[in-house]
């Protein structure tokens, strides 16, 4: 093979990164040791949605390269989604100041810079930093994520989803831990026997650990990261007034004590995303670039359920026109089927100081297409702030390899100041929505008996030999709360006015403890236990032209909460 000369290695890189429709501006690339600004090296923002990695050691300019890159995107009026691991990325709201050093090297590579501000929303998990509260709810983040926040085993898992489905099927809204903790406790008691024998594999030494483990989540604070008002992922595809897009910025102040919650939760944020977002196919830009940074902690001893849904997700999510880009120190921090999904990389220098460090060296110069660089000493030879570079074109098919000196951000490359935080934060629209925790009535008060009188299947337990509690709310369900599901049912699911008489002066509305009375005899009901009980009591209350209905609506209230890929409950299925 005829050795190249760096005119014609220039001309390759030119011709590889001449592109028609818009980009994102990554450098200019450097050839035999020489920078052509004349090279520009650029990522079609098209192909965004394409997914990506930025990799590299530790201090060579990770968090800087998607610093510019989220700036750019926001430029195109692409949202942005970014977690801050050391808070840095606040920066973006704050205009840097050039330097002679940096002036000289945006001239070098041809980069008109000015320094400028962007739209920021900054969100803390749980209100954990400054920033608006980023909750979930239990029922919405599923069995199988949860179980990675737990570290619990495959088979503890799979018992977790069973607790999920008995209720969800029970209409047992888990909004909080306490929520979870409710109905693992029921299911172990005397009370709920029967019920755990029902649902065939969870055994009460298995229910045992996981309920120790759910308080032991509660012990470390962590309860404040799930609950209501729950975090809407529609408000990361916002854009500004100007037509710019948001860069929502997730702070993590205390990574390092909760790294399995946080990496876990930013995989709910984008499942839910997931479930949510229509079909979009191909389009000239995507509706929101994610930026998964310490990626390995997403990985490091997942179960296989786990690193299935993750493969699927990072698959799919593509046609729903969402980016993800994974950010780490070595390819090898990815599994090979989630690698084989990312087709732009930007690769900083690695070291090679080890064993080790050599074989994941090899390992990742091997993933890269043949190219004029030798790529094992390129690797590593780049200095801060450089990085290889092979990207999809508008046609799908790899750019040449390109080592690149890459672009610098306009806004700065550090934390914004306390003050100008806040201060966004209080001025922020999504504050007022999100800022304040609420307790509504969930699985815990449906069990226990506390607060308002439940209306869903569970409420049907009162008078059933349902979970302990319920009986002391009077023996049986308040007949006003069947009147008024009565009501219910027939103007919203029937879709015409109610005929059934509204509540008398004076007498208990619906949601309050109903008076003593004696006690009723059981009657046999379709579903048993939860599930029925709600459903003949309807059937009563609406009459016989009716009662096939109920009873159908009783048994199947909660089997319409369809999980997804995580096992996750998307919001929007659940506001409907």
């Amino acid at each position: 093979m005829a050795i190249k000369s760096t005119a014609d290695k220039v001309a390759t890189i030119q011709k590889g990164y001449t592109l028609d429709g818009p980009t994102i501006e990554l450098g200019a690339a450097i050839v035999d040791g020489e920078l052509h600004k004349d090279a520009p090296v650029r990522l079609p923002l098209a192909m965004m949605n394409r997914h990506g990695l930025v990799a590299g050691a530790t201090g060579t300019g990770k968090t800087v390269t998607l610093h510019m890159m989220a700036e750019q995107l926001s430029a195109a009026g692409v949202p942005v989604f970014l977690a801050d691991i050391k808070g840095d990325l606040s920066g973006l709201a704050t205009a840097a100041a050039g330097s002679d050093k940096l002036l000289a090297r945006t001239e070098s590579i041809g980069q008109a810079w000015s320094g400028k501000t962007f739209p920021v929303e900054f969100l803390a998990l749980g209100g954990d930093g400054n920033g608006i509260p980023v909750r979930a709810t239990i029922t919405s983040f599923g069995p199988i994520l949860l179980s990675r926040v737990m570290d619990l085993n495959e088979t503890q898992e799979s018992s977790l989803q069973l607790v999920f489905h008995f209720a969800d099927k029970n209409n047992l809204e888990l909004i909080d831990l306490k929520d979870l903790r409710a109905v693992i406790q029921f299911l172990t008691s005397a009370e709920g026997k029967d019920e755990l024998e029902e649902l065939g594999g969870l055994s009460k030494a298995t229910a045992g650990v996981i309920l120790r483990e759910l308080i032991t989540l509660e012990a470390q604070g962590m309860e404040k990261f799930f609950g209501e008002p729950e975090f809407d992922t529609a408000e990361l595809l916002r854009t500004a007034p100007d037509g710019r897009g948001v860069v929502s910025c997730l702070e993590l102040p205390t990574l390092q004590t909760k790294p399995m919650l946080f990496s876990t939760f930013l995989m709910w944020l984008l499942a839910d995303l997931f479930e949510d977002l229509p079909e979009a196919g191909d389009l000239d830009k995507p509706k929101l670039v994610f930026f998964l940074d310490e990626a390995h902690l997403l990985f490091n001893g997942a179960s296989k359920a786990f690193l299935d849904a993750i493969t699927t997700t990072v698959r799919l999510i593509r046609s729903k026109g969402v980016g993800i880009f994974f950010v780490t120190q070595t390819p090898k921090d990815v599994p090979a089927d989630v690698l084989g999904q990312l087709a732009n990389r930007v690769q900083h220098a690695l070291r090679a100081y080890t064993p080790e460090d050599a074989k994941a060296l090899k390992a990742t110069v091997s993933t890269f297409p043949t190219s004029d660089y030798d790529l094992e000493e390129t690797l590593t030879t780049a200095g801060i702030g450089e990085a290889v570079i092979t990207v999809l074109n508008e046609k799908g098919a790899p750019t040449p390899v390109a080592l690149t000196r890459l672009r610098a951000p306009e806004s700065v490359m550090g934390p914004s100041t306390d003050a100008l935080i806040s201060s966004t934060v209080a001025a922020s629209a999504l504050l007022p929505k999100y800022g304040t925790a609420v307790d509504n009535v969930s699985a815990y008060e449906k069990i226990t008996g506390k607060g308002a009188a439940p209306t869903g299947p569970a409420a049907g337990t009162a008078h059933q030999g349902g979970p302990s509690g319920s009986a002391g709310q009077g023996g049986g369900l308040d007949p006003n709360a069947i009147d008024a599901e009565a009501r219910r049912i027939e103007e919203e699911i029937l879709g015409r006015p109610s005929s059934r008489p509204a509540p008398a002066p004076g007498t208990p509305e619906h949601g309050k403890a109903p008076q003593p009375r004696a006690p009723r005899p059981a009657q046999p009901t379709d579903g048993g236990g939860f599930g029925g009980g709600i459903g003949g009591d309807l059937a009563g209350a609406l009459g016989g032209g009716l009662k096939s209905m109920a009873r159908s609506l009783g048994t199947q209230l909660g089997r319409e909460l369809l999980r997804g890929v995580f096992g996750t409950s998307s919001s929007k299925r659940r506001r409907r």
